[in-house]
């Protein structure tokens, strides 16, 4: 009978040393969240929900393409992130010139040893901004297709592995479509998330002119985590818990868009991946144990929105891919 209520005791403390340790890690997860969202925040104001939607995508292991008019912090935000964990941070321009070789790198015969010698692109870094990348021409857009895919790179008959954090900001101007190529779906299809910044309130853009009359804040900031601390939140990620019903839900969403009137191509299951991983690490952001309905409505339009090919009709009509995922989102029943 002791013996018996020994084992009891030993199962009912280990399971409650379980739980805490769980607790605590949820914790210190939200902690590192905060830490690099509030270290972002002392140089890009007013954008909270935007660096909520890019830390989820970065760590999940996804990609995010940002879509706003020029002088919206598209490139500050990058350069923000990239301080704030102390990792390595590339830029490239995109221009009608640029070549593939140009971002992935270029082996160099050398007259000493006779033998080529590879020199790495700027692609192998940890945050790569593709800074305006509809402005490079197909063939260089695809030079990230297996970078973005698959963290790897093929050059001269050799697979070369991408850094363990490798993260890819990429920006578009909306407004201006002179000397500008389209990305084609395959491209758009890399990027788990695409967002807006917008513009900030009154108040806020003060804020930021008194900031910078003597020097930029970014000048100012300092790592508040580091490249370790990322790689073991990507690994807590996997670890949130989603339930049968949850990944349902996002099926249906994922599988209405190809039935929707108006769409010619609905969203793909990697549309369905990027969603509950996303979902997942915003999850962790808010310290919960466990994926809810809210945290893929929240994350559904940017999500999904840029995968959708709309009907000549029903772009013309005004009709938005966002405004068809939102309606999406109203007409699919909620787990309970």
């Amino acid at each position: 009978m002791y013996t018996i209520l020994i084992l009891l005791i030993s199962v009912e403390l280990y399971c409650e040393n379980q739980s805490i340790n769980k607790n605590n890690k949820m914790r210190s997860a939200k902690q590192t969240f905060q830490a690099i969202a509030d270290n972002i925040c002392k140089v890009i104001k007013g954008q909270d929900q935007a660096i909520r939607l890019l830390l989820s995508a970065f760590v999940s292991g996804g990609h995010v393409l940002l879509e706003d008019v020029p002088g919206t912090g598209k490139t500050t935000l990058a350069k923000a992130l990239a301080k704030s964990i102390d990792a390595e941070y590339h830029r490239i321009q995109f221009t009608p010139d640029l070549l593939p070789t140009d971002i992935l790198g270029v082996s160099i015969f050398n007259q000493q040893d006779q033998d080529f010698h590879f020199h790495p692109g700027p692609i192998f870094t940890n945050i790569l901004l593709a800074d305006e990348i509809n402005r490079a021409s197909p063939r260089t857009q695809s030079a990230l297709l297996e970078a973005m895919a698959e963290s790897q790179v093929s050059i001269d008959g050799k697979v070369r592995p991408l850094a363990d954090i490798f993260f890819v900001i990429a920006t578009q101007n909306p407004i201006e479509f002179h000397g500008t190529y389209p990305l084609p779906e395959a491209q758009m299809d890399r990027f788990s998330m695409r967002f807006k910044l917008g513009y900030v309130d009154a108040d806020q853009e003060v804020a930021i002119m008194s900031e910078q009359i003597r020097i930029h804040p970014l000048e100012t900031i300092q790592a508040c985590v580091s490249k370790q601390d990322i790689i073991h939140l990507g690994q807590q990620v996997s670890a949130v818990r989603i339930s049968d019903e949850i990944k349902h839900y996002i099926v249906s969403l994922i599988r209405q868009t190809r039935k929707t009137q108006g769409v010619l191509n609905g969203a793909s299951p990697r549309a369905s991946l990027a969603l509950m991983k996303t979902s997942q690490a915003l999850a962790l952001y808010d310290g919960v144990e466990f994926v809810t309905p809210d945290h893929i409505q929240e994350v559904a339009a940017p999500v999904i929105a840029h995968r959708l090919m709309l009907d000549s009709q029903t772009r013309f009509s005004g009709t938005t891919a966002y405004a068809i995922v939102e309606d999406i989102l109203k007409a699919t029943a909620v787990p309970v």
